[in-house]
């Protein structure tokens, strides 16, 4: 019984450890080597240089001399400007989640059927996306201009002799002002991808249960909706990403005004790390900006979309 047991151990023991293949080890890393040499040079290293930064009071221009550990975090958090700025991107992630992305499903749902025309629907709904943030800016600041603007004009089409809304100008308004343009130019491309997947789903499945009885807000509700799951937890967190690092579109229309009401945290970052030349207190904006988007891209990656990467 003894001799039995270790033969076992004896033919493990036996086989010889497989060669390594230095040749395809060397393309794997010579495929690999510049991929991580760009990650880690334009990713990494200022991610670094930003924490290290956020240490020091620096204009930017001279030596790093004067250490002040984290005075900076300190008065980030008790600054009311950043608070709002926050509260801004907070804001902007809830339209996001319950406005734009409800609107971009009924658009898919609505051009996944037999419509007559719907590539063109789908090209015209996607066409924003594909403008720069910076050109649909500037082409939306002419349509919120108070005076000679598109709404205006419309607007005293409507009520002759009344005077026109400035959205932009108005702190109760600006921040909604943008969320439309926000939707008017991102809900394209949640759309296509909601279009995307619900081609992947079988229309034999919506068939057998409207044949067992289930009308259409039934099937959409039940089978519909828990198939697309995956796409719709994915713009979920791209939405919920992008809603807290807004900064072209926000600058160009109202450079975070007036009196700071649609600021975000970039464009603080922007205002004190360039502007005024406080290039360690924007660098330990960053940090923040970076700890809130890792954290939420870890927790919601192992905990929601576990399953989609399983």
């Amino acid at each position: 019984m003894a001799e039995v047991s270790t033969r076992p151990a004896e033919r493990s023991a036996a086989r010889p450890r497989p060669r390594v293949q230095w040749s395809k080890v060397a393309t794997i890393v010579g495929f690999l080597l510049p991929a991580a040499v760009i990650y880690i040079g334009l990713v990494l290293l200022p991610v670094a240089q930003a924490i290290y930064y956020s240490f020091y009071r620096w204009n930017g221009l001279g030596p790093l001399q004067n250490f002040v550990g984290l005075a900076n975090y300190t008065r980030i958090v008790n600054d009311r400007v950043f608070l709002g700025a926050l509260g801004n991107n907070l804001q902007l992630l809830v339209l996001s989640l319950i406005v734009q992305l409800p609107i971009a499903l009924g658009l898919a749902l609505l051009v996944r059927h037999n419509l007559r025309g719907r590539a063109i629907f789908r090209t015209v709904f996607f066409l924003p996306f594909v403008l720069s943030q910076v050109v649909t800016g500037v082409i939306w600041n002419f349509v919120y201009l108070p005076q000679g603007g598109l709404i205006s004009t419309v607007y005293l089409m409507i009520f002759p002799g009344a005077t026109p809304p400035a959205f932009l100008a108005q702190p109760t308004t600006v921040l909604y002002a943008l969320f439309m343009v926000i939707t008017w130019k991102f809900f394209g491309f949640h759309m296509i991808l909601y279009t995307a997947g619900l081609q992947n789903i079988p229309a034999e499945l919506e068939e057998a249960a409207q044949i067992d009885g289930c009308n259409r807000l039934q099937a959409l509700r039940y089978i519909t909706i828990p198939l697309l799951g995956s796409t719709i937890r994915l713009t979920i967190y791209l939405s919920v990403l992008g809603s807290l690092q807004f900064f072209d579109l926000i600058w160009i229309m109202t450079t975070g005004g007036p009196v700071n009401a649609s600021d975000t945290m970039a464009t603080y970052l922007y205002k004190f790390g360039f502007l005024r030349f406080q290039l360690g207190y924007g660098s330990a904006v960053a940090v923040i900006m970076f700890v809130l988007c890792f954290g939420f891209s870890l927790f919601y990656q192992r905990v929601v979309m576990r399953r989609d990467f399983e």
